[in-house]
């Protein structure tokens, strides 16, 4: 495989998107399938806990999050629910996707907010009929995968709800982790998606890609990291990392988010903006060419920008229905080993309402890659004396059935995805896997030199 720097025409940039809603069906299909893993697990109530930044178990069966106050979900294995919610959050028990009656928990509020009602949180499992003699599966946001501990029993819901928790049932062993169920790569609810799922996240996943492409276009010798990073918002909707528009040397006086920073002429700069479905990141130089590179990087594209290219190649190649996770990674590390190119997570992980949901791709993994699942291609080089590489980007996994439903119920969702396809592959050249489905206009078109907007890696050969 050999990868060169060419010029390109520049991808298709899709504007005045519609929101794909989530059906009915698709919310009544997901809580029926967390009451048959509740059954198969046998537990008799499921607790799932939310606050604005680890919210998207939670929304995943209400269709909200709490944004600034905490909530719980409380489901029993007979599908009775209940919404434990704030003084300000109250209201959207009526909007929740599935029944649930609103229990008001004023702990869950804003500090020094009125306690009115006040009771003990035992008073309030009560109120929601969670039964001290129950196995209770606690959902927070993070699945545990220690070798230390048994993650069964780590709870990462705050000190006072699990203590409360401990205090009220008869056994602590009756309490149990239950976030596999949802995101765990070995059958979790939330790694596979119908044909709804996936055109209702191809929404953020085109804003993302068209933030970075105007952004990129942006880049300018003297803009500030504001100016640019400016571009990276889109359509007021809500980000699920942090933005990212660094120039040089980042985190100064600890700053993780843009700064009045100006861009100079052979600058590493770096760019992250995620929205619901998928994240696009680009990492870079201000500069027009290889001759426009600080003098001790001036065989980067050698070093580090072609090698991480000919991974990206090869993971978009290779990824399909069937694939095993542990296949995957040893192929990665054959085409782009850790050891040399100093990567250290996982070259891929689920997205989706959450940027980053688990991995299947790790060493020793047995996890397959089915039809419906949604990836970030994401591999993550760090060579002592380089800058980086990134063009990380959301892409879906569905087989000959799911496109077929897709292209029928979404034909704007599908012609934007056939329009990517044919542009990686006739403009990049990748030969594309049949099962891959680029979410993002800009999956696979990677400038690292941002003042050339038109020279890009393709594979040749």
């Amino acid at each position: 495989m050999t990868i060169n720097l060419n010029e390109v025409a520049l991808p298709t940039i899709h504007t005045n998107l519609e929101s794909v809603i989530l059906s009915n069906e698709t919310m009544t299909a997901r809580k029926e399938n967390f009451l048959a893993k509740m059954k198969q697990q046998s537990i008799d109530t499921a607790i799932i806990y939310a606050d604005r930044e680890h919210g998207a178990n939670f929304e995943y069966l209400t269709g909200f999050i709490p944004r600034f106050e905490e909530a719980c979900l409380v489901i029993h294995s007979n599908g009775d629910s209940y919404l434990m919610l704030g003084n300000e959050n109250l209201k959207l028990a009526a909007h929740s996707r599935i029944p649930a009656k609103a229990v008001h928990v004023p702990y869950f509020s804003l500090p020094n907010q009125p306690m009115t009602g006040e009771k003990t949180l035992a008073d309030h499992f009560k109120e929601c009929h969670i039964s001290p003699d129950a196995t209770i599966g606690v959902i927070g946001w993070k699945l545990f995968t220690s070798s230390h501990y048994d993650n069964g029993g780590l709870f990462d819901l705050p000190f006072y709800v699990v203590d409360s928790l401990i205090q009220y049932v008869s056994d602590r062993k009756q309490l149990q982790n239950f976030a596999s169920a949802l995101i765990s790569p070995e059958g979790g609810l939330r790694t596979t998606h119908n044909a709804n799922e996936i055109a209702h996240f191809e929404y953020g996943a085109t804003l993302a890609g068209k933030g970075m492409f105007e952004a990129i276009q942006a880049a300018e010798v003297g803009k500030t990291e504001k100016e640019i990073g400016a571009f990276l918002a889109q359509e007021g909707q809500p980000n699920t990392v942090t933005t990212i528009s660094a120039a040089g040397q980042r985190f100064t006086h600890a700053t993780l988010y843009p700064r009045d920073n100006k861009a100079s002429l052979g600058d590493n700069y770096s760019m992250t903006v995620g929205y619901k479905g998928g994240l696009s990141s680009r990492a870079g130089f201000v500069a027009a060419s290889k001759d426009d590179l600080p003098e001790n990087q001036s065989d980067y594209l050698e070093k580090v920008g072609i090698p991480y290219f000919t991974a990206y190649t090869a993971w978009l190649e290779n990824i399909k229905v069937g694939t095993v996770g542990d296949e995957f990674y040893s192929m990665i590390q054959e085409v782009f080993p850790s050891d040399v190119y100093g990567w250290t997570l996982n070259p891929g992980h689920y997205t989706g309402d959450d940027e980053w949901m688990s991995s299947p791709f790790f060493k020793g993994s047995n996890a397959v890659v089915k039809s419906g699942q949604m990836f970030q291609v994401d591999i993550i080089p760090s060579v002592p004396g380089y800058s980086g590489a990134s063009c990380e980007e959301p892409v879906a996994i569905a087989d000959e059935a799911l496109q077929a439903e897709l292209k029928e119920s979404y034909p704007d969702v599908w012609n934007r995805i056939e329009t990517r396809r044919n542009y990686i592959k006739n403009v990049i050249k990748i030969e594309l896997s049949d099962d891959v489905l680029p979410l993002s206009d800009t999956v696979a078109f990677y400038t690292p030199f941002f003042l050339n907007k038109t020279l890009a890696y393709t594979k040749e050969g």
